[in-house]
């Protein structure tokens, strides 16, 4: 008794790992046929309004369908063939639980391939920019801005990450394809996500837009040239299909946890046998474990996405700050554009991983406590306790490896350190004197700076030991400067 008891005090969850039985044919359970027969009629109606779709005669008129694999993966295959021809994905899948990452595959090879291109002509590009820095003589809100054109190269690392991380985004495929037929088992039909037209939309629109934006920064700005328009829509274009990629992949496990929830809630109305309750309970412990699964499948590439989204767009509204006192002109379109598109882009992966965890964990809570427990017997309520508390033991919410929790309080808080930098920023920009702006134009960005921390050192020297003296504020030339610091020195 002492030790089945401490075995029960164990803090790894009964049902996390739940695997579905297979004897070679994937078959029903004993529970499902009466679920499915008495919830056709009312269920399947409101979650295809939901969804806006219209549903199949097959769908509707069969209790006992055929098994259908690969729901998941064929839903994200379209976002997930783009993604590998930009050299992110190097996986191979022959069928249902056979996705892995080898090394020495064909794929692999050629992103490998893709890398060493994207990175010689990256390299080049980034070479250029340097030099147009190095040679800056404008005011400081001119130096942000081209700064703000070596920021958006940053994605490149992103490739890398992306294949050391591809084995476990195998694992979260593959752990997908047990969840599909251990839904089948227990509720008598194939997972109904119906997302691959969206897929497919996004792969077609989402390119479009991202080329577009690149295009009109390049004609709004002066030192961005047609050449070096090619790696900023390529690197634009995997910022912006990552975040398609999350944003169907949360998707898919709100839609899934959604019906889910109305299944249960259905059938509790009319069954109250405790086996099926222990069905739906290990059916959400394996969906809760996709769901944490999903942040740490991709933790440190999202993790890099997010301060880099954070970066670009806090450079990119302090360059349209910084220039709306001249009024707003044709090259702030492209920063305006540029911010706009980042904004929604961090919006988006922030409000869909919080819908996912709600829907997973807390919409299955209000389920739970709005049972009623007393026509049921006492294994029927004791099973539908422990699945009350397997919701609060098993955290649904969706890490970055453990850094941070993805969901609206990190889009609120990036955006409250985002105003903080702007300020500094903005304040850095006004201590700036205006004599700067009217100095010799052969004068660097960084000269003039130095310049003016000069004088204001010096000046503090001159106030010990000469008495007050009227100036005359005149423009200066880098020689002159220097000539009257060193009479101030002797």
């Amino acid at each position: 008794m002492v030790s089945n008891y401490t075995r029960k005090k164990k803090k790894d969850a009964v049902f996390l790992n739940v695997k579905p039985t297979m004897n070679g044919v994937v078959s029903v359970r004993k529970y499902s046929n009466g679920i499915m027969d008495q919830m056709h009629n009312g269920f399947r109606k409101q979650v295809y309004e939901r969804a806006n779709i219209r549903p199949s005669l097959a769908t509707i008129s069969s209790t006992n369908q055929q098994f259908i694999p690969n729901v998941f993966y064929q839903n994200v295959a379209p976002i997930k063939w783009f993604l590998s021809m930009l050299g992110v994905l190097p996986m191979i899948r022959s069928g249902p639980g056979t996705t892995r990452f080898v090394a020495r595959s064909l794929p692999f090879v050629y992103c490998v391939v893709i890398f060493i291109c994207l990175s010689a002509y990256v390299a080049y590009v980034t070479n250029q920019r340097i030099m147009i820095v190095t040679s800056l003589s404008g005011p400081f809100e001119e130096a942000v801005i081209a700064y703000l054109f070596l920021v958006n190269i940053l994605p490149i690392f992103i490739i890398p990450i992306m294949w050391w991380e591809t084995r476990k985004v195998c694992t979260l495929f593959n752990d997908w394809d047990d969840f599909e037929i251990l839904y089948y088992q227990i509720s008598g039909h194939s997972v109904p996500l119906n997302l691959r037209r969206r897929a497919q939309n996004i792969v077609l629109v989402l390119p479009i837009l991202s080329i577009l934006s690149v295009i009109v920064t390049h004609i709004t700005m002066a030192d961005f040239s047609f050449v070096q328009v090619i790696p900023y829509c390529i690197l634009d274009n995997l910022t912006a299909m990552l975040g398609a990629w999350w944003y169907l992949i949360c998707e898919a496990l709100s839609t899934t946890a959604y019906i889910l929830a109305e299944r249960f809630q259905k059938a509790l109305r009319h069954i109250g046998p405790a086996a099926m309750v222990a069905d739906h309970r290990a059916l959400w412990l394996r969906l809760s474990k996709l769901t944490r699964d999903t942040g740490t499948a991709t933790c440190y590439t999202f993790t890099f996405l997010n301060l880099y989204l954070f970066f670009i767009i806090t450079l990119s509204i302090y360059g349209l700050m910084s220039q709306l006192s001249e009024g707003f002109g044709i090259k702030d379109i492209g920063l305006a554009i540029t911010a706009l598109w980042n904004i929604c882009l961090l919006f988006f992966i922030c409000d869909q991983a919080h819908n996912a965890s709600l829907y997973v964990r807390t919409n299955f809570q209000k389920k739970l406590l709005m049972v009623e427990l007393n026509w049921m017997n006492s294994d029927a309520q004791t099973e539908i306790n422990m699945f009350l508390r397997a919701t609060e033991m098993n955290p649904s919410n969706i890490n970055c490896g453990g850094f941070f929790d993805v969901n609206r309080n990190l889009f609120k808080g990036l955006l409250t350190t985002m105003v903080t930098y702007l300020v500094v920023l903005l304040q850095f920009q006004i201590s700036i004197p205006n004599i700067i702006q009217g100095t010799n134009s052969n004068m660097t960005l960084i000269e003039a700076i130095t310049m003016m921390i000069t004088d204001s050192d010096y000046s503090g020297e001159s106030e010990e030991v000469t008495t007050p003296t009227t100036t005359t504020m005149m423009p200066r030339t880098t020689k002159a400067i220097s000539t009257g610091t060193r009479g101030r020195k002797g």
